[in-house]
């Protein structure tokens, strides 16, 4: 398959381990002005702009929509229906090289087209509601949160926290090499646009990590 993957320069290198050198790569800018040509030619497209717009564009092969801080509900709010299948899945760095891809269905009768995608990409899937944050996500961005409030009380050092979750875990990475990862922006939005959705506590972002992203600074590792 020819992918065409649009503002996708975080995670190239992930979603050429993930999906193989079988297929064939077209990373284009957000902003190229060629962009409408280029998807032409692709067999499938994954969109990974804060807002993708790819789903009016000919031809309508299946799009991907990072959908981890906005649900494609969100997406087509007020919009027209998209002329062709339309995915959601999770684009965040260090999410997508696992064996499942997390995916959602803006439209049950596309269900046959998924399976046929994912199947020519090589890859197993599962589907999850159409929830911001996924699940995947949802999870991660809420344990770094919660080791950004230990942080801010002074309970432990960032390399404590990092060590002892992955020793106590198994987990590959700790919550603040995690959200370097990441990146600190990414979690920020993920977290603010999950307590946008749900006003659960659980998901308030730590003003720790809300003065990082407001300084664009990284942990200390």
């Amino acid at each position: 398959m020819h992918l065409f993957i649009v503002g996708g320069e975080a995670v190239e290198a992930e979603l050429r381990r993930k999906f193989g050198e079988a297929h064939s790569y077209d990373f284009c800018p957000a902003a190229a002005p060629d962009l409408t040509a280029r998807l032409a030619a692709a067999d499938a497209a994954f969109d990974l702009r804060d807002w993708p717009e790819l789903h009016y564009e000919q031809p309508r092969q299946p799009l991907f929509y990072d959908t981890t801080a906005r649900s494609l509900a969100q997406v087509f709010q007020g919009e027209a229906a998209p002329f062709g299948p339309v995915f959601g899945f999770c684009g965040l760095p260090t999410l997508l090289d696992r064996p499942l891809l997390e995916t959602i269905l803006y439209r049950p009768t596309d269900a046959a087209e998924l399976a046929a995608t994912c199947a020519a990409l090589g890859t197993d899937y599962r589907l999850v509601q159409d929830r911001v944050g996924l699940v995947t996500p949802r999870i991660i961005c809420m344990i770094i949160n919660e080791a950004c409030y230990t942080l801010q009380e002074g309970t432990a050092s960032i390399q404590d926290i990092d060590l002892g979750m992955k020793l106590g875990t198994n987990y590959p990475h700790g919550p603040f090499e995690w959200a370097n990862a990441i990146g600190v922006n990414r979690v920020y939005e993920t977290l603010e646009a999950l307590y946008q959705d749900t006003h659960e506590e659980r998901y308030k972002v730590c003003p720790l990590l809300k003065t990082m992203y407001l300084r664009g600074e990284q942990f200390a590792l």
